[in-house]
């Protein structure tokens, strides 16, 4: 089947229509951890700018740009992207895909994390490459290209309908100016796996934690101030004895403290 002009057809389906995969596996261990990392750790930022919730996040989920046979051929399906100003569910159900031609909103930025040697993520083949639909089709603001073999990211922001390469920063960051966050690589840990994973900072370099490493932090910092309490508990005890011996001494000489 021909693409259909959305502007024209008065039967289209929507995302309870269409297949939410296309069957094919997740390509490594790491996809759903990296995933997950960037959606936890950029969510205080989206509450920030969403105070009423308008917004969701898809995580190796499908993006319908053509009507095909079969459907998925006309969906690509980046590993993380972003879409502000849009209901996170819809009609009350969990989204199963997102469908261009229902809402009209191209996602802000969409990720895509490199199993290969990257050259299906450059793709720029008319109507088949995926750097070509998301530059000529899609629309997302900034698109993201990650190999975690090589630790590297490149970003490209689009500029008069074309993706220009961005520059890294002085911290080897990329502005994500919009979300006012920067995007790079962090060598650490992250579920039990010691990787150089795609990360968020804020715009003075502060990484963005996760929730685990927010609750740790949060521990780390009740605990400090539990230590704190108990050195003050103690200092105050010293401070009785020092003025109980004080006390004593001034006894044995004939005087009274309180005199």
């Amino acid at each position: 089947m021909t693409a259909t002009n959305p502007a024209t057809s008065t039967a289209l389906p929507d995302h309870t229509q269409l297949p939410e995969s296309d069957g094919t596996f997740v390509k490594n261990f790491q996809e759903h951890p990296q995933s997950i990392l960037l959606t936890e750790s950029i969510k205080p930022v989206l509450q920030k700018r969403h105070p009423d919730g308008q917004y969701c996040i898809g995580q190796d989920s499908g993006i319908y740009w053509r009507i095909t046979d079969p459907p998925e051929r006309g969906a690509e399906a980046p590993d993380w992207f972003y879409v502000p100003n849009v209901p996170p569910t819809l009609n009350g159900q969990m989204r199963r895909s997102y469908v261009l031609w229902q809402e009209h909103i191209a996602p802000l930025i969409v990720l895509e994390f490199v199993s290969g040697n990257g050259a299906e993520e450059r793709d720029k083949t008319p109507w088949k490459g995926k750097f070509w639909i998301y530059e000529q089709v899609i629309h997302p603001a900034f698109y993201g290209i990650y190999e975690v073999n090589k630790s590297s990211v490149e970003v490209y922001h689009i500029i008069e309908g074309q993706y220009q390469l961005l520059a890294a920063n002085e911290r080897g960051h990329y502005t994500i100016a919009p979300l006012e966050v920067e995007l790079g690589i962090w060598q650490g840990e992250y579920q039990n796996a010691e990787l150089p994973w795609l990360r968020w900072w804020d715009l003075q370099g502060n990484l963005l934690l996760s929730g685990e490493e927010r609750a740790e932090q949060e521990s780390q910092r009740a605990e400090l101030e539990s230590q704190r309490a108990e050195l003050e508990s103690q200092r105050a005890e010293l401070e009785s004895q020092r003025a109980d011996r004080l006390s004593a001494q001034l006894r044995s000489l004939g005087v009274e403290p309180e005199v």
